[in-house]
């Protein structure tokens, strides 16, 4: 058996797991918070997936397209987007089977409503929350308050 400092390392072990006389600094101390803090953060990432409803967001992202009268061609950006992250705007055209000019016109037109943005002219467009749009893409979050 293995020894440090005149103690083995079981003794060792067994020391820091009933406490070894520095409270809060001990490794049960360490040990509780630990599993206290993760299961915080469990819940909480269990309680914001509940008010986003994460699984139906398409869905409502159809609706506000509905809303406002866009034409399929127009919501399948913004379904792309939110399933890729960003949409390089050159992939436009062929997402939405429309010839390149349709397609920038429905591009510009999402871009135009906020759902989308770009940092650049010409760069990628991604997902964006405008306020107008939040009560029916996040109903629960509205109706809690």
């Amino acid at each position: 058996m293995s020894r440090v400092n005149g103690q083995s390392i079981t003794d060792s072990v067994a020391e820091q797991q009933a406490g070894d006389g520095r409270g809060n600094l001990s490794l049960k101390a360490l040990t509780e918070f630990t599993g206290w803090f993760l299961r915080v953060c469990l819940d909480q990432v269990t309680v914001m997936t509940g008010l986003f409803y994460l699984d139906t967001i398409i869905a409502r992202l159809k609706v506000h397209a509905d809303r406002r009268d866009f034409r399929p061609e127009a919501f399948a950006l913004n379904e792309q987007t939110l399933q890729r992250g960003e949409l390089p705007r050159g992939e436009a055209a062929r997402l939405t089977r429309v010839k390149e000019r349709s397609a920038r016109g429905f591009l510009s037109m999402v871009v135009a409503d906020g759902v989308l943005r770009s940092e650049s002219l010409k760069g990628a467009v991604s997902l964006r929350f405008p306020v107008e749009v939040l009560e029916v893409l996040f109903l629960k979050l509205f109706l809690m308050s």
